[in-house]
């Protein structure tokens, strides 16, 4: 088997957990898959995979490599194919990760039409609420909200989302709506920790900021919780503005204190493969795009 035979074989194993399951995706027998990755371990003097009686995970080295094969495997593809005039297929694993809530709410549509479209790939959805690196957990794609630090993935904008205060119209009704954020020490305060966790909301007004100290009836760990609770009618939450679009529009919350919401927030569509990117990523990240672009909830 040469070299790239036993990348392929070796990514396999990586994406599909195991040597029977790489064997079976690739049409081998097992001890042929086995006999592959240990021939590159041996030619590399470097443990690829960690094997117990039950399971078979990558070591860190091999999340690296398994990495850079996967770049390898693309670009010779799309060479070959280049050079023949065919058409690259789009086939392999997709991994993305975004925010848990835009996640469910706005990026599985696109990863479940971008799956429609192409019956080769898998997609492995990774959505969180801690910042993911994309290099160290081996990932192709990320919808990221916020200003990015300097890097070397590439960013690319699709709109952008805001802080708001949000409250039922019935709570207001009987609590009165608050004209300034100082007002607020005098109303039920909901706060989701991911969006803010210290006992302080910051605003802006007239170009200038604004500090206000809050004591919150109610800390919730995820921002799912915290709109659920307002919409019950308990209080005053601040979540980020594509968190409660829809209640917005339908008047089933209603936005509070606009004049003193502090600057948009960037969201942008991230991958790490620069000029290099395979027509697998590059597929993916373009319907992103322009899908995410068109989303209401993003202007």
């Amino acid at each position: 088997m040469d070299r790239l035979q036993a990348m392929e074989v070796f990514v396999a194993v990586v994406d599909h957990g195991g040597f029977a399951a790489a064997a079976r995706r690739l049409d081998l027998s097992a001890p042929v898959v086995t006999r592959a990755v240990a021939e590159l371990e041996a030619r590399l003097g470097v443990r690829l995979l960690t094997r117990t009686t039950r399971t078979v995970r990558v070591t860190e080295a091999g999340a690296r490599y398994a990495d850079d094969c996967r770049r390898i495997l693309a670009d010779v593809g799309e060479s070959d194919a280049a050079t023949s005039g065919s058409r690259t297929q789009i086939k392999g694993l997709l991994s993305v990760t975004a925010p848990a809530m835009f996640g469910n709410l706005h990026v599985t549509p696109i990863v479940a039409d971008y799956l429609r479209r192409h019956a080769e790939v898998d997609a492995h959805c990774l959505f969180d609420d801690r910042v993911v690196n994309l290099v160290d957990e081996g990932l192709d794609v990320a919808v990221r909200i916020g200003e990015l630090p300097d890097s070397s993935l590439q960013a690319i904008p699709v709109g952008h989302v805001r802080r708001v205060l949000v409250a039922t119209p019935s709570y207001l009704a009987a609590q009165g709506r608050p004209a300034t954020p100082a007002q607020l020490a005098g109303h039920v305060l909901i706060q989701p920790t991911g969006v803010s966790p210290y006992p302080e909301w910051r605003f802006t007004h007239a170009g200038r900021p604004v500090v206000q100290r809050i004591r919150p009836r109610l800390r919730t760990t995820t921002n799912d919780a915290a709109r659920t609770a307002a919409l019950t009618g308990l209080g005053i939450a601040r979540l980020v503005s594509y968190q409660v679009a829809d209640d917005l529009a339908s008047g089933s919350l209603q936005l509070l204190l606009p004049d003193y919401e502090t600057p948009a927030i960037p969201v942008h569509v991230l991958h790490r493969e620069g000029r290099h990117v395979t027509q697998k990523v590059r597929a993916f990240v373009d319907l992103a795009v322009e899908m995410l672009r068109g989303n209401a909830a993003l202007r």
